[in-house]
Formats: C-alpha cells, sequence, structure tokens
C-alpha cells in the first residue's frame, strides 16, 4: 500500500536517550541538557531544526533553535529549572523561504528574468504573513505588496531585494512555515530530581548508639545533640538504619549469635512488635514529640534525613497475624525466614511480592514511604532492592513522585551489573557501587570511567560509600589511618555523592578473623564511642567536606579525567567546571604502608595553560603553595607526612 503520508524530514540518533526513550534520562534542577541528532531530507531544501522542552502535563513547549554541524548533525542545548518529570523532542522542517533565498540569489546573474521565481517567492511570505501576528502581519503584507508593485512595473531587482532583505529574513525567522516537517515522537523523558541527589555528603549512623553511657539505649535526644558534630564534619545527608520496634522471636544476639541473651537489642532489621511495624517508632528511642524535634533540628541545620527503607518483617510484626498471605511458606504451610547461604535470618520473614494479594501488599508498601515523607524523610536508602520486582519499583517510586516528585531513592543492591542498571532507570537516583572493593589504579580507573562515561552518565549516579555496617574491605582492616584517610579522599573526589559509616572518622577496623564484617559490629549491640579518641581524622573528614563545598569541580559526577603518572600506585585525576574557572587536580598514594614518588603529566592544553606559562598549583589539604611549569611535575607521597593532594590550579 503506497502511504498516504510520511515524514518529509529524517531525524535520526538522538542522544541522549536511555533504551531507545523507555526511560528517562536524569538531570537535577540548573542543568544543562545537550541534545544532538542527525537531521536531514532528500533533495536539496535547506533545513530547520528546534529543540522543544516542557514539563510533563504542561500543554506548551519551550523552543529554541538548533543549529547544524558536521555530516548533518545538529545540535541544541536547554536547562531543565524545576523538579519532576520533563520531556523534549525535535521538530526538523523543510525551509521554504531559505531554499527560495539561496535559489534566487544563485540565479541573479545578468540578464536573467526571474519573475516565475518572484512569484514563487511570494506564495512562500504570504503564508508566513497570513501566520504572523499583528504589527508584524502589517509590515510584511506592506514588503509583498511593495514586491508585487515592483515586479508589475518590471523592477524585477528591486522585487528580490527586498524579498531577501534583513526585515523580511527576520520577520520569516519568526514565523517560518513547518508545513514540510516532522516532529519525533514519542517525546523523549526527564527526571529532574534536586542538587543534593548528584552533590552530597551521607553520614549513617545508629541512632541507638549515640549516648554516653555503655549499655544505654540511645535516644533521639541523643541523635539531636550529635547532630551538632555532624554538621561541623560538613555532612548534608544523616542516615538512619530502621528506626522501628524490634522483634523478639528469634531475636540475633551479639556478633550475629543466633542465641540472645537478656538485654540484647538484636537487629533493627528485623521490623515488627507489639509496639507496630514500618510505621511505628522503637519506643526505647522515645516519643514521635522527639522525632518531631530531631526532624526541626536537621532542617535547621540544613541536613536531609535519609531512611533505611526495609521489606523485612519479624516474625511478631502485625503482617504476619494480619496478613500471613503476604509471606512465604514452606511446603508444610510454616513460615519461611531470610537466608543468604551460609547466613541465616530466623528473625526476619521475607515479603512475597508475588502474593495473591499483591494489590495489598504492594499500596501498603507505597503507604510507609508515604507516611515518613509526611514525618519530614526526603530520601530513602532502600534495602537490597534486587531482590523484589523490578516493576514494584518502577510502580512504587512513579507514584510516591506524582505526590513528591522531590523524594530521592538510593538502591542497596551489591548485585549483577545489570540489574543495578536497570534499577537506575526505573527510578533509583542514586545507587551503591563496587568502588568499597575498588583499591588498584587500574581497577579504579576502569570502574570510575564505565558509571561516568556512556549511556551510564545519562542514567546512574554512584554514591561512594568507604563503609557500611555491613562492610569492612581488607584494606581498611589492615592499612591503619593512611587507609581510611586514602579511600576517605578517593569517595569524597571520584564522586560528587560519597558517604561514611559512622566510627570511619576513629579508623576503627576490628573485624571478625577472616571475614569484611566489624567484631562486635552495632548491628547487634549498643556502642558507646569516644569521639575524641586518639588517631581520630575528624578534622581530615571535615577539611575533606569543605574543600568539597567550596569547589565547584568537585560537585559534578561525571567530569573525571584520569591523568598519566609513571608509578602504578599513584593515580591522578583532574576536575573542572566547564568555564575552566576551577580545575582540581587530585593526586592520591594508594599504598598505605610506603613512600611512592612520580611524575604528573599535566594535560596543559585542557587546562587552558600554555606551555611556557607558570600556574599555581595549591595543596588545598596541607594549604601549601608550589609554582609549576611546563606539563610534567615531581610528586611525592607518604604515609608518614601526606597520603594525597587535592590541588587548585591557578593561573598567575
Amino acid at each position: 500500500m503506497i502511504p498516504q503520508d510520511y515524514p518529509r524530514v529524517i531525524i535520526e540518533a538522538v542522544e541522549p536517550q536511555v533504551d531507545g526513550g523507555r526511560f528517562p534520562i536524569k538531570r537535577v534542577v540548573g542543568e544543562k541538557v545537550a541534545v544532538s541528532a542527525d537531521i536531514y531530507k532528500e533533495g536539496h531544501d535547506k533545513l530547520a531544526a528546534v529543540l522543544k522542552v516542557r514539563k510533563v502535563g504542561e500543554k506548551k513547549w519551550q523552543e529554541s533553535p538548533m543549529t547544524q554541524g558536521d555530516n548533518d548533525r545538529w545540535q541544541g542545548e536547554f536547562t531543565v529549572t524545576a523538579v519532576g518529570r520533563w520531556e523534549y523532542t525535535i521538530e526538523g522542517y523543510a525551509e521554504r523561504y531559505l531554499s527560495w533565498v539561496d535559489e534566487i540569489t544563485k540565479k541573479n546573474v545578468g540578464g536573467a528574468t526571474l519573475s516565475s521565481e518572484l512569484l514563487e517567492g511570494l506564495v512562500i511570505l504570504k503564508k508566513s504573513a497570513a501566520a504572523a501576528a499583528g504589527g508584524d502581519r502589517t509590515r510584511m503584507n506592506s514588503i509583498i505588496a511593495a514586491m508585487e508593485s515592483a515586479l508589475a512595473a518590471g523592477e524585477q531587482q528591486g522585487a528580490i531585494d527586498m524579498g531577501i532583505g534583513t526585515v523580511m529574513r527576520s520577520m520569516m525567522a519568526r514565523y517560518p512555515d513547518r508545513s514540510e516537517g516532522y516532529e519525533l515522537a514519542p517525546a523523549l523523558k526527564i527526571m529532574v530530581n534536586r542538587p543534593i541527589t548528584r552533590f552530597a555528603s551521607w553520614y549513617e549512623f545508629f541512632p541507638r548508639s549515640q549516648g554516653t553511657v555503655p549499655y544505654r539505649h540511645g535516644t533521639l535526644q541523643d541523635c539531636i545533640r550529635r547532630l551538632r558534630a555532624i554538621h561541623a564534619m560538613g555532612f548534608d545527608v544523616v542516615y538512619l538504619p530502621p528506626i522501628h520496634p524490634i522483634g523478639v522471636s528469634f531475636r540475633k544476639g551479639k556478633n550475629n549469635s543466633l542465641v540472645s541473651i537478656p538485654g540484647d537489642v538484636g537487629s533493627p532489621w528485623a521490623i515488627g512488635n507489639e509496639h507496630g511495624g514500618h510505621m511505628a517508632l522503637e519506643p526505647q528511642l522515645g516519643t514521635w514529640d522527639d522525632w518531631d524535634q530531631f526532624v526541626a533540628t536537621c532542617r535547621e541545620l540544613e541536613i536531609e534525613i535519609a531512611l533505611d527503607y526495609v521489606m523485612n518483617c519479624s516474625p511478631d510484626h502485625p503482617y504476619v497475624s494480619e496478613h500471613p498471605d503476604w509471606f512465604f511458606h514452606r511446603p508444610d504451610g510454616s513460615f519461611k525466614y531470610a537466608e543468604n547461604p551460609p547466613k541465616k535470618y530466623q528473625d526476619v520473614y521475607p515479603l512475597n511480592f508475588g502474593t495473591s494479594d499483591r494489590a495489598g501488599l504492594w499500596q501498603e508498601m507505597l503507604k510507609i514511604f508515604l507516611f515518613w515523607v509526611g514525618k519530614g524523610v526526603t530520601t530513602f536508602r532502600v534495602d537490597n532492592p534486587h531482590t523484589k520486582p523490578v516493576p514494584f519499583w518502577e510502580w512504587v517510586i512513579g507514584e510516591v513522585h506524582r505526590q513528591h516528585p522531590e523524594v530521592i531513592f538510593l538502591a542497596e543492591a551489591f548485585t549483577k551489573p545489570k540489574m543495578m542498571r536497570l534499577l537506575a532507570k526505573v527510578g533509583f537516583a542514586q545507587s551503591y557501587t563496587y568502588f568499597t572493593w575498588r583499591n588498584e589504579k587500574q581497577e579504579l580507573t576502569d570502574y570510575v570511567n564505565e558509571l561516568t562515561s556512556g549511556e551510564m552518565k545519562e542514567y546512574f549516579t554512584g554514591n561512594f560509600f568507604a563503609n557500611t555496617p555491613d562492610i569492612l574491605p581488607p584494606i581498611l582492616q589492615y592499612g591503619g589511618r593512611p587507609a581510611f584517610i586514602i579511600r576517605a579522599v578517593l569517595a569524597a573526589t571520584l564522586s560528587s555523592v560519597y558517604g561514611i559509616y559512622s566510627g570511619y572518622e576513629l579508623c576503627e577496623n576490628q573485624a571478625i578473623p577472616g571475614k569484611e564484617e566489624y567484631l562486635d559490629s552495632e548491628k547487634y549491640e549498643i556502642k558507646v564511642r569516644d569521639w575524641k579518641a586518639p588517631g581520630h581524622i575528624v578534622q581530615i573528614i571535615t577539611l575533606i567536606n569543605n574543600i568539597r563545598h567550596d569547589s565547584p569541580a568537585l560537585q559534578t559526577y561525571n567530569n573525571v579525567l584520569f591523568l598519566t603518572t609513571d608509578n602504578p600506585k599513584i593515580i591522578a585525576y583532574a576536575k573542572m567546571t566547564e568555564d575552566r574557572s576551577d580545575i582540581i587536580v587530585c593526586i592520591v598514594n594508594l599504598d598505605p604502608f610506603h613512600k611512592h614518588y612520580t611524575t604528573l603529566h599535566v594535560p596543559l592544553a585542557t587546562f587552558g595553560i600554555d606551555e611556557d606559562e607558570q600556574y599555581q598549583a595549591h595543596d588545598l589539604l596541607s594549604d601549601e603553595r608550589y609554582r609549576w611549569r611546563g606539563p610534567t611535575a615531581y610528586v611525592e607521597l607518604s604515609p608518614s607526612t601526606k597520603m594525597a593532594h587535592i590541588i587548585k590550579i591557578r593561573r598567575w
């Protein structure tokens, strides 16, 4: 069948997009979106293209022109200005007026008769004039009438000059004929998040461990007092593990023992008892009035609250008796507890998202999110989202964002890369990563490049946690204080979003022998710390966070440029703003035991520095200043002096 209609303009290879437009790209408020596409058409017509953008639900598009580059590649850009879902598309069309201008200009040689061409041009001009507004229409019609008079009087050149003159060109640019065009459909999606999604420093702590008396259960009032110190270190997100009532049945003892004794507080991830479930507070932490005061103090200090969202239920959770069909059962009818062989979690019953009452369960999970948003939580760190159906996450995040587009979701998904990527695509704004186990120069380089380049940069933001309550990596176990400095610098500068778990600043490194787990973990007991213990790195952590807040280059996620060093134990990389007003070079000794030196190769052209130009290298960690000239610099780093440089490049 012969097509009745078909696109007169071809639009292909549009970037950015994710999976052919199936999922949205991600941006934060104030960021630019640079768009490119192949746009062409049969024949020799001049083409024009506009980039169109709007918030989802708005009727009117905001338009901006695209410019043509080499080989029919067109570019344009726009800035997203508000949180929520946006969409953009491209409209390309034959520019009949400019094609006519080009044609008649080429034909306008001595003795040529161009009356027919002028008549064709008048048709084009009249069509645009009819679409023009008020005064513009009057001016265009006036020129058209003058052209017709000149043509009738045989004044061909006068008619041409009026038709292609500056005034008419500017008018036609405002009212082009787009009838021979094509608009890309469906529109491509953008999820616009708050800036703190891409630039934040996270601090995780257990509320029950914030007291000052050994074995006494900490309270929210203790947490309030602790917030001042956390704020002073420069953290702007506090992340709380579950703060709900903890189950009694099969309660875990110290060091994950299967047997508890009186006084054991259990794992906060075993949620629910007679005091309630996911929408209740652990009574020993305090009251809702205490919680409201905690929230108010966080807001005063400009600290946001992230809460662990854990879809675990203890055997004592109200859901177990009220909705037994929401859980997995063995053939004998008994409830099936959670396992991650060889680990067993008898104190936890996992929820069955494939239950026959799927609607009831899913709606309840949504209710929990909305409840805590109403209580002042702005971010959810979701526990093991890769063990739940991906369609659930796409649905529930979408439902939350319909009411609260400002809410942020972090995926704690240490799993296969493709699943980690898919979770980011369906709505998780941040993700844990395998940075925690990347220690060598090449593996760090490869991994960070993987996360921040290619298609992943359009939707994936890695939150680089140096440690977690579950993970004490070998380098921290054995590398001592220098290792903690190394990993803090790397986490805080390789990614614009990073975090530490409470006790990192004290260089806590006692592990269960042969495991990457903390000995005497506060996952199972109350821990009281001396925050001024010898050897702490509080000042260093504070300095790093202050540097981040003062350096725009470190506030961008996907601008890492790895630099060449001659020593495999020293890694170097740069981050800079688009206008090169802020250039930061980080140089880190990856060996916590030995001194190393290297020649650093400085990309002068990239930095906008001439070969013979002298420039200043200001180490923001030590406040030392060096005069560098040329493309190389000598660097020496040692555990006994300094493990890293964070250098601001300044031109004289």
